[in-house]
């Protein structure tokens, strides 16, 4: 199922995506269960919002592609690569992307992302799927200079917007040779395979939830392929995985 956050008539829903209508639901998913109230609105006349606000924090794995690890000048980690996005560099679709003064280059990151969906610690791998809720799509937009003079990731990682997500939380997605693709105004610059995750889905939760126990509603991006690229003010970028839909963001 494609389950999406929205506001219609200045109320925030949550609803089914089923084709070109919403479904709007009685309340939350996770909390509340799918039952709808029977209401159908066009996908066209709602304003669709981040499908998660993490409840804590959005966990991201670094060079999960060997092919990025490779452009980034390294080799990938041999375990799960953990750095973290503050809640405030979350936007939805087609919000916009505002690019920092104080960078003169700042990249797209196309990524899958998973969505937990109850508490985990401890979690074993052959477990790991049944505390996922669901995955959904993000761009880890990164000003690469800072991260490059900074000699660590934090600051260039975490200005507001630089986390978008969307369009919508695909529940019933299994990683399975599904094609990743960014485009910025059409020209392709990522092409890849989520098959090509160095680090699969069930050993990244493994590896997190020794760390950190995870709530529901937090985001572990994935990590991203080759082509990373800089975007600049007037472009847009759209991030697309067969099975999920696309995220497009304006850039200013």
């Amino acid at each position: 199922m494609k389950i999406a956050k929205f506001i219609v008539r200045d109320q925030v829903s949550w609803g089914l995506v089923d084709g070109p209508e919403v479904v709007v639901f009685r309340g939350h998913p996770v909390f509340q269960g799918y039952e709808t109230t029977g209401e159908r609105i066009p996908l066209k006349d709602v304003q669709l919002l981040p499908p998660v606000l993490p409840t804590s924090k959005i966990i991201c794995i670094g060079k999960n592609y060997a092919d990025h690890a490779a452009e980034m000048g390294g080799e990938a980690p041999t375990e799960p690569l953990i750095f973290i996005k503050p809640l405030t560099t979350v936007i939805g679709p087609g919000e916009t992307i505002v690019l920092p003064a104080i960078s003169s280059q700042v990249d797209h990151e196309g990524e899958l992302a998973i969505v937990i969906g109850q508490v985990a610690k401890d979690v074993r791998a052959d477990k790991a799927l049944d505390y996922v809720w669901g995955f959904t799509i993000a761009n880890d937009v990164t000003a690469r200079d800072i991260q490059n003079k900074d000699g660590q990731w934090t600051r260039a990682k975490s200005f507001d917007t630089f986390c978008p997500l969307g369009p919508w939380v695909e529940t019933e997605f299994v990683v399975d040779g599904q094609i990743l693709e960014t485009r910025v105004d059409g020209e392709l610059r990522q092409h890849s395979s989520v098959d090509m995750l160095i680090h699969k889905v069930s050993r990244i939760i493994e590896h997190v939830s020794q760390v950190m126990t995870l709530l529901p509603g937090d985001v572990i991006l994935t990590g991203t392929p080759a082509g990373i690229g800089q975007i600049e003010s007037g472009q847009s970028v759209e991030i697309s995985i067969e099975g999920i839909g696309t995220l497009t963001n304006p850039v200013a």
